[in-house]
C-alpha cells in the first residue's frame, strides 16, 4: 500500500496557445471565463489536470471541452510556475501550444468557458492569470521553430499558393520577405508539389496551386535533411 506525505503541495493544470491563420493576421484562441478566478476575463483553454490523464490527454481534452477544439500539431510548450500566478493558490502550469486550419475549426464555447474567439496574436484582450506570458512565450517559440521546421504549413489550407505561403512566414516573423529569394529557397528544397490548379474565384490573375509533400519531408528529414530558411 503507498503512502502519501502530509505536506501542502501544488495543484496542476494545462494550458493551451492554440493559432491560426487568416487573410488579415495570425490569430491565437481564446476562451472567456465563466467562473472566478477572472471571471468575464479573456484567458487560454486549460484546467485541471485529472487523476487519471496524462498531460497531452489534459489539453486536448480542454481544448475540446473549451473550445471544440481538435488540433493535429500540438507540443508542450514550458511549465510555468510562479507561487502566484494563480488567486486559488499554488498551482502549477504546463503549458502547450498548437496550430490548426482556421476553416477547419469552428469554435464554440462549453464548460465553464461563456465565450470562444479568434484574436490577433497582436491585439490581445487583457489576459487572466500570466497568459499574456504565456502567450508571449508560445509566440516566441512559434517564431524560432517555423525557420527550422515545417510546421507553418499546419496553418495553411491543403492546397494554396506561394503568395499565401509566403505571407504566413511574413505574418509570423514579423518582417517582409524579399519574394524572389524565398521562393528560389522553397522550391529548391523540391518539398513542394505544384499542382495542375489554379486559384479560384479570384479577382485578379488565378495563380498555380501547390501542397506539401509530409510524405517526402519525412523521408528527406530521416537521411539528414535539414529545413531551414
Amino acid at each position: 500500500m503507498s503512502y502519501t506525505y502530509e505536506y501542502p503541495r501544488p495543484s496542476l493544470t494545462v494550458d493551451c496557445v492554440v493559432f491560426g491563420l487568416d487573410d488579415e493576421d495570425l490569430k491565437v484562441l481564446l476562451i472567456k471565463r465563466g467562473v472566478e478566478p477572472f471571471q468575464g476575463r479573456w484567458a487560454m483553454p486549460g484546467g485541471f489536470v485529472r487523476m487519471d490523464e496524462s498531460l497531452e490527454d489534459a489539453a486536448r481534452r480542454e481544448l475540446q471541452e473549451e473550445a471544440g477544439i481538435r488540433p493535429n500539431l500540438m507540443e508542450q510548450l514550458y511549465t510555468f510556475g510562479a507561487p502566484d500566478r494563480d488567486p486559488r493558490g499554488r498551482v502549477v502550469s504546463v503549458a502547450y501550444f498548437a496550430l490548426v486550419k482556421l476553416s477547419d475549426h469552428r469554435v464554440h464555447a462549453a464548460t465553464d468557458a461563456r465565450e470562444a474567439a479568434w484574436f490577433s496574436v497582436y491585439d490581445v484582450p487583457k489576459l487572466a492569470f500570466d497568459h499574456a506570458d504565456i502567450l508571449a512565450t508560445a509566440h516566441q517559440r512559434l517564431k524560432g521553430k517555423v525557420r527550422y521546421q515545417p510546421i507553418g504549413f499546419e496553418l495553411l489550407p491543403p492546397k494554396f499558393t506561394l503568395t499565401q505561403l509566403q505571407r504566413m512566414y511574413e505574418k509570423i516573423l514579423e518582417r517582409e520577405l524579399d519574394k524572389r529569394n524565398f521562393r528560389k529557397k522553397l522550391l529548391a528544397m523540391d518539398l513542394l508539389e505544384e499542382l495542375d490548379e489554379v486559384e479560384q474565384d479570384v479577382s485578379h490573375r488565378a495563380a498555380r496551386l501547390y501542397r506539401f509533400d509530409h510524405k517526402k519531408y519525412k523521408q528527406l528529414e530521416k537521411a539528414g535533411f535539414n529545413f531551414e530558411l
